[in-house]
């Protein structure tokens, strides 16, 4: 949902030309987060002021009007300069070129801005704004936070820039990320964050002499007697460190690590409410006041990210590609934590608090969309090995219902992002309550994995396609090796336990034999694609595979797509069912079998068609329909995994057939980090 990218250089020579093109292929690597405009923020050729560049539409177009203009000097060098950029996904207003980003204080372009989130009180701050004098060229709710910093620089002329941003963010609710630009404060950029993810990347010609960043906080800065800034020392030998102003640095302020890895794999993530100022090539971290639980510095981390893990490869869409890489992702998933050789389960990230978690009284799990999916689709094995209670919440709806919890619970928080805003807000609600966190997410240093007691990394792989696939099944297999942890000691379950380690460790050669049918799945997506609807049934441990695959369709194709429990069919569905509704059912020989063939015989009784997904070699069921397909035998809490990928391939082709958006659907983004 929106991205920033904002790239600044001191010492270090670069054409407007060079500059443009990292601001561009920057917002590149942000199309997959959703946005529908863009725009470019850098200074003129004079240096003395600030041109803007916004889009409708794709980056391509934004990239097509940029180096078409004649009135850009695209060789001069410069050796500072700050460029910020921005793909927007409309919020407050519809998409327009005087809606995108980068949103400016006036015509001067005074200060500009870029902004992720919604600023919740900007109809406060606009009253007060237009009765100073100020006129609102957008329907923004950013275009509020150019003027109030342009306001409070005009009240306050003696304040730094760093200052001004920490004085706007006070005047703020919502949650944004936001990274300022202006022509009163050259070769300076200040970025902060509430709520919305932020990094600072770092790239250096000699290696830093610190992995952290100091922290200074508003009682050492006041706007008199003002102190030396600390900046990030650097070494050229063990012995020898030099302040970092004294060299050659680039920055790149990005809402995502996908960003900035082709340029460096050393970040700083910001935490809410942090206000990251350079200055002079120096850059220092902020807060307004000190925290209990703070610590002394922001820690420099070097990401293990790939560039080729976000390059498309062979593949003509990046959905395509990571439903093709699930078998090395669920391998991913085990790596290291699953001995086969003696069927141990290991999970570092909780491993000290499994003790605590066996004393609790409930097991809850949290999340939205796909991950809320995978929630449901383990809580049948979760109460079988841990012998607890377990809840599946929706993040939303436990939120609106403001739901007991207590300090014996034990709370799970899924998020393929970490940065989910509902589920995030879910995450401080229950911790606020004494409940123990764990967090199930994909992201390093998001912030529900900051901000969990425990949690596991499903190490999927970065995941660029909006609608979620080896996100799901990893998120699936770091709930099911819970559950073996979980189980570890419990000698009346040892039989069970094998029989799920057996399972696992063919798991990705299974996949494979399922990711062979894509030819056949694609076959079936051309008798699909001109319908208006989509059922898909099931029940038992497929339930959640019908309503996972029934939103991959309706995300990805705008059909209507329902997945339907097999056992409410009687109770209102089945009106639905006549010759000419596509139906999908799910059949497995597992302990729903039976009821599963009434449910398929209740359908065929109404003239129904229904396409069917079996394991291979059920005779029995595949007489009851004409199109099938065929997935292998596993154990059954397993077999939604495998059940699972036709479903993801369907949807994928008929998106392609239908000329749909596959790996950016319209209205939606893959970060939601507004409620």
């Amino acid at each position: 949902m929106c991205g920033i990218f904002a790239y600044l250089n001191y010492l270090t020579p670069k054409s407007r030309k060079e500059i443009l093109e990292l601001l561009v292929g920057g917002l590149k690597r942000l199309e997959y987060r959703g946005y529908d405009s863009a725009g470019v923020a850098l200074d003129s050729a004079d240096g003395k002021d600030i041109s803007i560049i916004k889009k409708q539409g794709k980056v391509k177009a934004l990239e097509e009007e940029i180096f078409y203009r004649t009135n850009i000097d695209f060789e001069s060098k410069v050796y500072s300069h700050v460029g910020i950029a921005h793909t927007r996904w409309a919020t407050h207003g519809v998409p327009s070129e005087v809606n995108s980003h980068p949103q400016r204080s006036d015509v001067e372009h005074a200060f500009v801005v870029v902004h992720n989130g919604i600023v919740t009180n900007y109809k406060e701050v606009k009253t007060l704004l237009h009765q100073r004098g100020y006129s609102f060229e957008s329907e923004t709710d950013t275009e509020v936070i150019a003027k109030l910093i342009h306001h409070l620089w005009v009240q306050h002329p003696g304040y730094s820039f760093r200052e001004l941003v920490e004085q706007v963010v006070q005047q703020l609710e919502g949650a944004f990320a936001l990274c300022f630009k202006s022509k009163y404060f050259p070769g300076e950029c200040v970025a902060t964050r509430r709520g919305s993810p932020l990094l600072v990347g770092i790239k250096t010609k000699t290696r830093l002499a610190t992995d952290h960043v100091p922290i200074l906080y508003g009682k050492d800065h006041r706007p008199h007697g003002r102190t030396e800034l600390p900046v990030i020392p650097r070494s050229e030998s063990t012995s020898k460190f030099q302040p970092l102003e004294d060299k050659e640095v680039e920055y790149f302020f990005a809402s995502d690590a996908s960003a900035v890895i082709e340029h460096t794999n050393r970040v700083i993530f910001l935490e809410d409410d942090d206000v990251a100022a350079v200055k002079e090539g120096a850059l220092s971290i902020h807060r307004l006041r000190r925290c209990m639980d703070d610590p002394h510095a922001r820690e420099i981390t070097t990401l293990k990210m790939e560039i080729q893990e976000i390059m498309k490869g062979n593949y003509e869409y990046f959905m395509q590609k990571e439903i093709f890489e699930q078998p090395e992702s669920v391998v991913n998933t085990m790596r290291g934590r699953l001995n086969f050789r003696d069927n141990s389960v290991t999970l570092g990230g909780i491993k000290d608090y499994i003790p605590e978690i066996k004393r609790c009284r409930r097991l809850m799990l949290i999340g939205c969309g796909t991950s809320y999916h995978s929630a449901i689709a383990t809580r049948q094995l979760l109460e079988e090995l841990t012998e607890l209670p377990v809840m599946v919440e929706l993040a939303s709806d436990f939120l609106d219902r403001n739901t007991p919890v207590f300090r014996d619970d034990v709370c799970f928080f899924i998020s393929q992002s970490g940065e989910t805003a509902d589920t995030l807000m879910a995450l401080r609600y229950c911790k606020g309550r004494g409940a123990l966190i764990v967090g199930i997410t994909n992201t390093v240093g998001s912030s529900i994995c900051r901000e969990s007691h425990c949690g596991v990394h499903i190490n999927a792989g970065p995941e660029i396609g909006v609608a979620s696939t080896k996100a799901y099944t990893s998120q699936f297999i770091s709930l099911v090796m819970f559950a073996l942890v979980m189980s570890e000691d419990r000698i009346s379950l040892g039989s069970r336990r094998q029989e799920i380690i057996e399972g696992l460790k063919n798991l990705d050669n299974l996949i494979r034999q399922v990711l062979q049918l894509d030819e056949k799945v694609k076959e079936l997506a051309k008798s699909l694609f001109q319908h208006k609807s989509l059922l898909i049934m099931g029940r038992g441990y497929n339930f959640a595979t019908c309503m996972e695959g029934a939103l991959k369709v309706k995300e990805l194709t705008y059909m209507h797509s329902e997945g339907i429990m097999a056992g409410e069919l009687k109770h209102g569905p089945l009106a639905l069912v006549d010759d000419s509704m596509p139906v999908i059912m799910i059949v497995m020989r597992d302990p729903v079998y039976v009821k599963c063939i009434n449910a398929l015989q209740q359908v065929t009784a109404r003239d129904g068609k229904p396409i069917l997904i079996c394991e291979e070699g059920d005779e029995e069921t595949k007489m009851f329909a004409d199109r099938i397909l065929e997935v292998p035998k596993t154990v059954d809490c397993l077999q939604a995994i495998l059940a699972v990928i036709p479903l993801q391939l369907l949807s994928f082709h008929i998106a392609v057939l239908r000329g749909c958006n596959v790996d950016c659907p319209r209205n939606l983004a893959k970060s939601v980090t507004v409620e």
